[in-house]
């Protein structure tokens, strides 16, 4: 490729298009209906730029909306709503997208009625730009438009996005004459225009003014100096097709084997998004190759580069469905599976590498990494993040196309595995909910086309945690008897005895205190049977817990005890603190504030043991409230000093103390 062609694309600015920007600010000031009526508009205004694929109109809605910046100091977000290659973008994951760019937590597993209307809430009172690209039809923008006139929508569509009122299309199609050829001018120098002016004219007139076939052309000619424009429009004409598709059709068969090869199987990357990593693994080639390749079709104007994408280049989204065909059309569907697999393998491969650089140095996962080819190491754990935070969106979306192919469904449960650990270890469980419950979801979908029982099971107590952890307990409750069920035909004991424990966890939070001992009953059954001694331990306390509440303080005192003994035996003295000052409260709760004393005392006894400070202080703040109710205020107090001076300060003493009694 030669230094011009790459110049070239990095001079690329808009051209043109200024009758049709000046009628788009025009159109802002134009007196809505509403106004026209004497009300207030009540949602926001919409501006429809409408075209083909490959028109501009995408390049034209970024120039408005660059123009426009400034005077919506609320800023400026974007959506695209359909996919490369057509398929439409769900509303609830262009909500999602929206939220995570405007700072607002989702609730994980929210319906799509929730997500648009957190978006909604959002631009309220906020003077903003927001820019729907590519929109297939009103329905998909309707729920997205903000209830605040302050806030401006540019709308991008193919065409009139009817059933939204008071919207104007401004329809674009070809560029003028004159801003053809100086787009044209970028890629082929002033000299090769100027001698045969008549030439660019008709180039730029077979390619129908369209800067998606005028950018391909240009490309064209960029790479080959020796080429004169009258040679190409000539050999465009002798192509069929709508102009993109010919100047497509034209740089395609130019293209060495190999390049047009890599080229064909970008189609295949997730977002029409690729790397050097992606380009390689798709390609069976070096990582270094494929850098060089795809700098080559960026100087082409087949893809470009992301600004601030960290190596990640962009399909033109009018082109992927040209690639689709001659991928259908040139290679084996052996071949093309056994590229997306290879793509696939990789991403797992990077995935873990950009878990295990979290690892404390000299752990397995650290020595697994160290052996691992250079390329697919990261040097430390900010630049991992830094990777995955730039490529979420792509690895997210090859999850979901990996599931949606459902011919390699083992790589897809393992690069689902994979994501789910590297976003919890860089971003943390909570952060990372709502991308892990839609990939549990996936899992589900896998598990239950594939019949794997284990997996089923495991996918949906995932799921029912994140929905417990949301309030949305009656889904938890249904989800954790379906593990239950799943766990049982996959004959897997930990997972149906996670599942009872859980579904009585869920009665419990219902206030059910009779299903949720039973449940905790039968949970512990399993456990003794398997002589699980800790997990004996924890469900005694959980008996003891529920019975507490129910207000039957004999059986809660015997829960409390066996599992303050199960913690004993297990050396667990933190632990065992716990379940004597869980039994000392039922004590107290029975009338039995001197016995509620002597164990409570024992319980701050064995916390100093411990050397637990912050559950020794927490306790000997209850021991003071214990105290104060039997009526010595001073020994109470001296309670509270010692607290005090373990943990430096009152609020932090009592922000321990209203912990532990939640527990």
């Amino acid at each position: 490729m030669t230094d011009q062609a790459v110049a070239a694309v990095g001079a690329l600015r808009f051209y043109g298009r200024q009758r049709e920007l000046k009628a788009l600010r025009a159109d802002i000031e134009r007196t809505g209906l509403d106004t026209l009526t004497g009300r207030k508009a009540p949602r926001a205004r919409v501006l429809l730029i409408a075209g083909k694929p490959g028109s501009g109109r995408t390049a034209l809605a970024e120039e408005l909306v660059g123009g426009l910046a400034a005077d919506y100091p609320g800023g400026v977000f974007r959506a695209r709503l359909t996919e490369p290659g057509g398929d439409p973008v769900p509303t609830a994951r262009a909500a999602q997208d929206l939220l995570a760019a405007l700072g607002v937590a989702e609730p994980p597993g929210a319906a799509e009625d929730e997500l648009t209307a957190l978006v909604r809430t959002a631009f309220a009172g906020r003077r903003a730009l927001l820019l729907l690209d590519d929109a297939v039809d009103a329905e998909q923008v309707d729920p997205l438009l903000p209830d605040n006139p302050d806030t401006l929508v540019v709308g991008v569509a193919r065409g009139p996005l009817t059933g939204i009122p008071d919207v104007r299309p401004c329809t674009v199609g070809g560029l003028d004459p004159k801003s053809a050829i100086e787009l044209l001018t970028v890629f082929t120098g002033s000299v090769r225009v100027t001698v045969d002016p008549q030439a660019a004219e008709s180039l730029a007139e077979e390619c129908g003014g369209l800067p998606g076939a005028l950018v391909l052309a240009g490309g064209w000619l960029a790479a080959r100096p020796k080429a004169s424009v009258a040679d190409l429009t000539k050999r465009l004409r002798g192509l069929t097709g709508d102009p993109v598709t010919r100047a497509f059709t034209l740089v395609h068969e130019s293209l060495p084997q190999p390049a047009a090869r890599i080229l064909r199987h970008l189609a295949l990357a997730p977002l029409g998004r690729a790397d050097a990593h992606t380009a390689s693994a798709l390609a069976g080639c070096s990582v270094s190759a494929a850098a060089t390749t795809l700098a080559d079709f960026a100087a082409l104007g087949l893809v470009r580069e992301i600004p601030g994408g960290d190596g990640q280049y962009e399909v033109g989204a009018h082109l992927v469905p040209l690639l689709r065909e001659q991928l259908t059309e040139q290679d084996r569907p052996a071949e093309v599976q056994l590229a997306r697999a290879r793509m696939l393998e990789r991403t797992v491969r990077l995935l873990q590498s950009s878990r295990a650089v979290t690892e404390p140095e000299g752990s397995p996962a650290r020595r697994k990494l160290a052996g691992l080819p250079r390329a697919l190491r990261f040097p430390n754990t900010p630049t991992a993040r830094a990777w995955l935070d730039s490529r979420r969106p792509v690895l997210l979306a090859a999850a979901r196309l990996a599931v949606a192919d459902g011919e390699l469904d083992t790589l897809a449960r393992r690069l689902i595995a994979a994501l789910v650990r590297a976003l919890a270890a860089h971003r943390g469980a909570e952060s990372a909910a709502p991308d892990l419950y839609g990939l549990h979801r996936l899992v589900l979908d896998v598990a239950e086309r594939r019949g794997l029982h284990r997996e089923r099971a495991a996918a949906l107590l995932n799921l029912a945690d994140l929905d417990a952890r949301t309030g949305r307990t009656e889904e938890a409750l249904q989800r954790y008897r379906s593990a239950l069920d799943a766990g049982r035909q996959a004959n897997d004991p930990y997972a149906t005895g996670r599942a009872m424990e859980s579904v009585g966890g869920a009665y419990q939070e219902l206030g059910d205190w009779q299903r949720a001992g039973d449940w905790y009953g039968r949970a512990l059954a399993q456990r003794l049977a398997r002589d699980e001694r800790a997990d004996q331990a924890r469900l005694y306390g959980r008996l003891g817990a529920v019975h507490t509440y129910a207000g039957r303080y004999g059986e809660a005192l015997r829960n409390w005890r066996a599992a303050a003994a199960g913690y004993r035996r297990l050396a667990d003295l933190p632990g065992y603190a716990r379940a004597l000052s869980e039994a000392a409260r039922v004590q107290e709760y029975a009338g039995r504030p001197e016995e509620s004393l002597r164990t409570c005392e024992e319980a701050v006894d064995w916390a100093r043991r411990a050397q637990d400070v912050r559950l020794q202080a927490a306790l000997q703040l209850r021991l003071a409230d214990t105290l104060d109710r039997l009526g010595d205020p001073a020994a109470a107090r001296l309670h509270r000093s010692a607290a005090e001076r373990l943990l430096g300060s009152d609020s932090s003493a009592y922000e321990i103390r209203s912990a532990s009694e939640e527990d």
